[in-house]
């Protein structure tokens, strides 16, 4: 008889502990311990703060980086162009101009050339940045992708403008190692 009472204790103690957190508690959503990309610093990992990167500035001077620096500004100015294209015609079919302006290997080489002048330590936080705005692209495309006479919804609509808006971001982060 003493082992059912303290197994009925322990059911209404586990019973007990468990009303005791309010549902909404158990079914809210938590925050992800996952890595931050796009930030500076704390929450972005590898990726120094602009100010604190080391910059061969001899290297940032030379022809092909200062062209490489070129290509990656007007490759910026080509997702501000994107993104007005779309906010003038929610519709338009963005894939062409991506192909041809953001062309993957011509854009890699550029974002590599220009990293050559950061010292290994930066390296290894803007070859992320790098990353990031390969896969922003790639991302882009598909999401830009819509079957004939159909139109985009709001939803896809809304997902373009923030690859856009992503895209854009990482451009200017990776940038800012090169001022």
């Amino acid at each position: 008889m003493n082992a059912e009472s303290s197994r009925s204790d322990f059911l209404k103690g586990v019973a007990a502990a468990a009303a005791s957190v309010p549902f909404f508690q158990l079914a809210a959503p938590q925050p992800a311990s996952a890595a931050k990309y796009g930030g500076f610093g704390a929450g972005s990992p590898e990726v120094l703060s602009p100010k604190e990167a080391i910059v061969d500035s001899d290297v940032l001077k030379s022809g092909a980086v200062q062209d490489a620096l070129g290509k990656v500004k007007s490759y910026s100015t080509v997702v501000k162009e994107l993104s007005a294209a779309l906010e003038k015609d929610p519709q338009a079919d963005l894939g062409p101009a991506i192909r041809k302006n953001l062309d993957f290997v011509q854009l890699r080489t550029a974002l590599n050339t220009l990293n050559s002048a950061f010292d290994e330590d930066t390296q290894r936080g803007t070859d992320r940045l790098i990353r990031l705005v390969m896969q922003d692209i790639t991302e882009l495309e598909t999401s830009n992708r819509q079957k004939d006479g159909v139109t985009r919804s709001d939803r896809r609509l809304g997902i373009m403008k923030g690859k856009l808006e992503k895209l854009d971001a990482s451009f200017n982060e990776f940038l800012a190692f090169a001022k």
